[in-house]
């Protein structure tokens, strides 16, 4: 939510006073967020978490050389990629340690993790499998390697506040590279699975544009619940029914669902709107690029006419504008009627299970890709525009035409501008969290979208590319400078 809420995807709703939550969600959507935000702490105290665990099986090795040492040393990179791109200077930490460490530069973090991804990437598992999803494996710290590469300027800029995308970035070549390193492989493809399939609650290892993902299963690995902020509010009883609230705050922007506009495009069915139907006859239609189903308690739970169990067309509408109540800009409140819950359409990228019982607290199946291929692709042909030498004979056009041939899209006629490439990352990896990182990288993040209008300053406000040090966090470090500007 951070990341998507802070960017021009989504905004979140209060629902009359429900979902205002102290301003958690508006404040990532306005930029006026603080160190006390809510949501903060916990990606800092999870990126922490996993540095601290890694870290702790390292000293249980004794061996930082050893094979068996490589996949702590690449997941604990990674989860300094989390801290340094959400919050710039972290404490450098590779040992247990009895005092409270200083924070290490983003520069320095950023130099600290390609060095551990080269010292460990030949260590790594190099075969896909079953046995090594959602592991670390020599694809995945390519595919970090590449990401950090693209976005070294950010993070080794002096100040990130001073940042823009016309400063040298001297590692473009080497975005090429580890782009070509897992391109090369033949482990990855885009064509195994129809996109919209990519994302639903059986997904697992043979989708064969997954890098590296993140496993989740209802009653086993719980804690996705991506879609009960989606939902319709009235849906709830679509499900079995959902033990509590399903949410319903969740609502994409008009402009950027204006993205999803190229003609044939499967991937603009990410977003569910407009007249929604109700058939009691309901039966799955196998034509359709993702199934879901419903029931007689779905849509139409407040019809209380004598024909309910008859076949009839009673629709609702869910509108792309997304108007607040005359009073509502404080708490960026919709309204709690029907009106309310209605208006903006709604990501059915990570649809829910419909299976899922009271016992699974909302927990979903659908495992949640960090790094595909789709994104190796579209860092290469951004790379390449940037600068980087053309490889393997492929060109921007060429990468983006991969992808777009592949969603059934209108192939690419002519030389992509990086505003296109920035497009095309929309439409592929909406609400997979990448959104953020891309606007810092591309120097738009400060833009006008939403209702950001609400807090006029954070257009300017070039700090917030960073997030403050959670209040918690600063309580108990109290040798740590927060942030600029915070």
């Amino acid at each position: 939510m951070v990341q998507t809420l802070s960017s021009d995807e989504a905004v979140s709703l209060a629902l009359g006073t429900d979902y205002y939550d102290g301003g958690r969600f508006r404040e990532l959507h306005v930029h006026n967020w603080t160190a006390d935000n809510a949501l903060l702490p916990g990606i800092w105290n999870g990126a922490m978490s996993g540095i601290n665990l890694a870290n702790n099986v390292l000293a249980i090795f004794n061996d930082d050389e050893g094979e068996s040492a490589a996949p702590m040393r690449a997941m604990r990179a990674y989860f300094y990629f989390i801290l340094i791109d959400n919050f710039g200077a972290a404490p450098l930490i590779v040992s247990k340690v009895d005092q409270i460490p200083e924070r290490t530069s983003r520069a320095e973090i950023c130099q600290f993790i390609e060095s551990e991804l080269l010292a460990v990437r030949e260590r790594l598992p190099v075969a896909v499998s079953a046995a090594t999803y959602g592991k670390a494996t020599r694809h995945m710290a390519d595919a970090l390697l590449a990401k950090l590469y693209l976005n070294w300027a950010v993070y080794t800029a002096s100040d990130v506040a001073t940042y823009n995308p016309a400063m040298t970035n001297e590692k473009l070549n080497e975005v090429v590279a580890f782009c070509d390193e897992i391109i090369q492989s033949g482990q990855f493809n885009l064509s195994s699975h129809r996109f919209l399939e990519k994302f639903r609650p059986d997904n697992g290892p043979q989708i064969k544009d997954f890098i590296f993902a993140m496993p989740y299963d209802r009653e086993k690995q719980q804690g996705m619940t991506y879609a009960r902020f989606w939902i319709h509010r009235s849906g709830q009883n679509q499900f079995a029914p959902l033990p509590q609230s399903v949410g319903g705050t969740l609502r994409v922007l008009p402009t950027f669902l204006d993205k999803f506009n190229l003609p044939g495009d499967e991937r603009n069915a990410s977003y569910m709107g407009g007249l929604q139907y109700y058939w009691s006859d309901y039966a799955p239609d196998l034509s359709r690029p993702f199934l879901i189903r419903t029931s007689k308690r779905g849509i139409d739970q407040d019809y209380t006419g004598a024909d309910a169990d008859e076949v009839f067309n009673w629709h609702m509408e869910t509108t792309k504008e997304i108007q607040l109540r005359p009073d509502g800009g404080p708490t960026l409140n919709a309204g709690n009627d029907q009106k309310g819950r209605s208006m903006g359409y709604r990501s059915v990228k990570f649809y829910m299970d419909v299976n899922v019982t009271a016992a699974n607290q909302r927990s979903q199946s659908n495992d949640v890709p960090i790094f595909r291929y789709a994104d190796v692709l579209l860092m290469k042909a951004e790379a390449i525009l940037r600068g980087a030498a053309p490889t393997q004979g492929q060109t921007p056009q060429s990468l983006i035409n991969e992808i777009r041939t592949y969603v059934k899209a209108p192939n690419l006629t002519q030389q992509p501008t990086l505003t296109d490439v920035l497009d095309e990352r929309a439409r592929e990896f909406a609400d997979e969290s990448w959104r953020r990182n891309d606007l810092i990288r591309f120097g738009v993040f400060e833009q006008d979208w939403g209702f950001k209008s609400l807090y006029t300053a954070g257009y300017s406000e070039n700090f917030r590319r960073i997030f403050p040090i959670p209040r918690p966090v600063m309580e108990v470090n109290t040798n740590w400078t927060q942030n600029n500007g915070y």
